[in-house]
């Protein structure tokens, strides 16, 4: 079976056949996803410090650090004898294991915005108070529009009536 390894810089997902491996001299390996990444271990760059790597985000709190749902994602390097059932059973788990996963972050998220959305409304709020000036005007022109169309309206219907009374003196 083909393994998805993880990039060294930015923890993104490295496919068999792409990225770059380096090997340094007291033989660690880092692999890398693409040239970025690679460019910047080179530069002796943080990855906590970077602000587009999973390092960063996970520093600053805003993906989750700490859950038991990454143990199963560890690397286990010791053979295990082909059996048929207990493949379908880890493909099972595994699939279970990423529900788990994906629904803890999501409260996660959820729990993490709660609050820069009420953050969000008083920014409007002081931007709305700030810029009234540019509101009010075109609030004023739409009450004038609104006024001369049913203005016009009402003298549309007057010349109706008017029309149809005028028309009915004529028939008697």
């Amino acid at each position: 079976m083909v393994r998805v390894e993880t990039c060294y810089f930015c923890s993104g997902p490295l496919y068999p056949g792409h990225g770059i491996q380096f090997v340094r001299n007291d033989a660690k390996v880092f692999k890398f996803c693409r040239s970025k990444c690679h460019k910047n271990f080179q530069k002796k760059r943080n990855p906590r410090k970077t602000a587009w790597t999973k390092a960063f985000r996970r520093t600053r709190g805003k993906e989750m650090a700490v859950d038991s749902t990454f143990e199963f994602e560890k690397r286990r390097n010791r053979p295990v004898k082909y059996d048929r059932d207990l493949v379908g059973t880890t493909l099972r788990a595994m699939q279970r294991v990423q529900e788990i996963k994906s629904r803890r972050e999501e409260i996660f998220f959820n729990r993490r915005m709660k609050d820069a959305k009420k953050e969000q409304v008083a920014r409007d709020k002081v931007e709305l108070k700030q810029d009234i000036s540019v509101i009010a005007p075109a609030e004023a022109t739409r009450e004038k529009v609104l006024r001369n169309v049913v203005e016009k309206a009402k003298a549309s219907t007057k010349k109706r009536a008017a029309a149809a009374a005028s028309a009915k003196g004529m028939e008697t």
